[in-house]
């Protein structure tokens, strides 16, 4: 199932939503984990080398996913006064409590891959 912003928060204020399905509203997409596991890798990492490192996404995909992961209270967007500006993100307290469930996918998904080897 897609998740968009709207189910999103239509199951965050519902008490008797599924944790699950908000979890992975949350983080769920195709951008989100990608930039996570960069984040999760550095102290902090400038909005330039995210979009080097990602390669194919736009600048405006790239600036939503942020800003969703900031309102979420994800990651934390630094905002250097300099000229020219220099913007860095990190990941919150919040952001780092996800390393368990990230390990966890990790590892689920290289198992299903490795399950799924073609038959000769």
């Amino acid at each position: 199932m897609a998740y968009n912003r709207t189910q999103r928060s239509a199951w965050v204020s519902n008490p008797d939503a599924c944790a699950v399905e908000t979890a992975l509203a949350t983080i769920g997409g195709k951008w989100k984990l990608r930039i996570y596991d960069l984040l999760r890798r550095e102290q902090s990492v400038r909005y330039n080398a995210l979009n080097a490192e990602l390669g194919d996404i736009s600048e405006k995909t790239l600036t939503a996913q942020l800003r969703e992961m900031e309102q979420d209270g994800i990651i934390n967007r630094i905002v250097f006064p300099e000229v020219p500006p220099r913007v860095e993100y990190q990941l919150t307290p919040l952001g780092k409590s996800l390393q368990s469930v990230f390990d966890a996918l990790l590892n689920w998904g290289r198992e299903f891959a490795e399950s799924k080897t073609p038959i000769a």
